[in-house]
């Protein structure tokens, strides 16, 4: 799979919640491999910030793409100002992406996570599996991409004061709603995905973990964004993987959390 840099065009952008931005990029080049789970890395203007930001994709449209962020810092700050029609420096498609299975879903995400369960559900209702439970974490009712999801499954929501859905965490709303799949696909906050970890390796069910972690290079080459494995990297010859190259998707077994 080629990974490309491109000077693309941003076609839109708008706040959906509080520092958290929607932007649809142009790209002729970076669209034509990417797939569900994996992620761009894009460049400030600003030339005093050299590394580029890495960020998931949200959706994929024909030569169109959408990444949903967070503003954190500031290059997330600086891809905030920008307006259609501004050019966009974009690398990838990076990572390996989700692998869809067949019988029935469950999409559990929090935060930031949130954004890539939009590609990943329409992915799993193209493969012609239907049957689609997504669990949401949020902090509050500011529930951005909601609206996406119910339109591709069946969506609980957890949010951290109450304000909608379950009070508590994802694992609460599973609980209480008594959710089961027979494969789980989670992205979001460590301790988020160590409860899904043990919870699918627990029931025995396939679950794939998408991790979050600060990047620099984005290629596998820097080793700045390595995780715990429980199997010797070939690379460092370490229990390490790296996650912007060996995932950031892995199987719950993969990994250490």
């Amino acid at each position: 799979m080629s990974k490309i840099k491109e000077t693309a065009k941003v076609i839109s952008q708008e706040e959906l919640a509080s520092g958290v931005y929607s932007m649809w990029i142009s790209t002729n080049e970076v669209v034509k491999d990417a797939k569900q789970g994996q992620f761009i890395s894009i460049y400030c203007n600003d030339g005093a910030k050299l590394l580029p930001r890495p960020i998931s994709i949200c959706e994929i449209s024909t030569n169109a793409l959408r990444i949903v962020y967070r503003v954190v810092g500031g290059g997330t700050k600086e891809f905030s100002k920008y307006s259609a029609g501004d050019d966009i420096e974009i690398f990838g498609p990076l990572g390996n992406g989700f692998s869809i299975n067949n019988g029935n879903s469950l999409l559990i995400a929090g935060g930031i996570g949130i954004p890539p369960m939009v590609e990943l559900a329409k992915s799993i209702r193209e493969a012609g599996n239907t049957d689609i439970n997504i669990v949401i974490g949020y902090r509050d009712k500011e529930t951005f991409l909601l609206n996406e999801l119910q339109a591709l499954g069946n969506v609980y929501i957890a949010t951290e004061d109450g304000s909608v859905g379950t009070k508590g965490n994802v694992m609460d709303a599973i609980r209480e709603n008594d959710l089961t799949a027979d494969s789980i696909y989670s992205c979001g906050p460590t301790p988020m995905l160590k409860a899904v970890q043990e919870y699918g390796i627990r029931l025995g069910i396939k679950t794939q973990l998408s991790l979050e972690e600060k990047m620099a290079c984005g290629i596998g080459a820097c080793l700045a964004c390595v995780c715990k494995s429980k199997e010797k990297d070939a690379h460092t010859n370490v229990n390490n993987k790296r996650i912007c190259k060996d995932g950031p998707v892995f199987l719950a077994e993969e990994v250490l959390l």
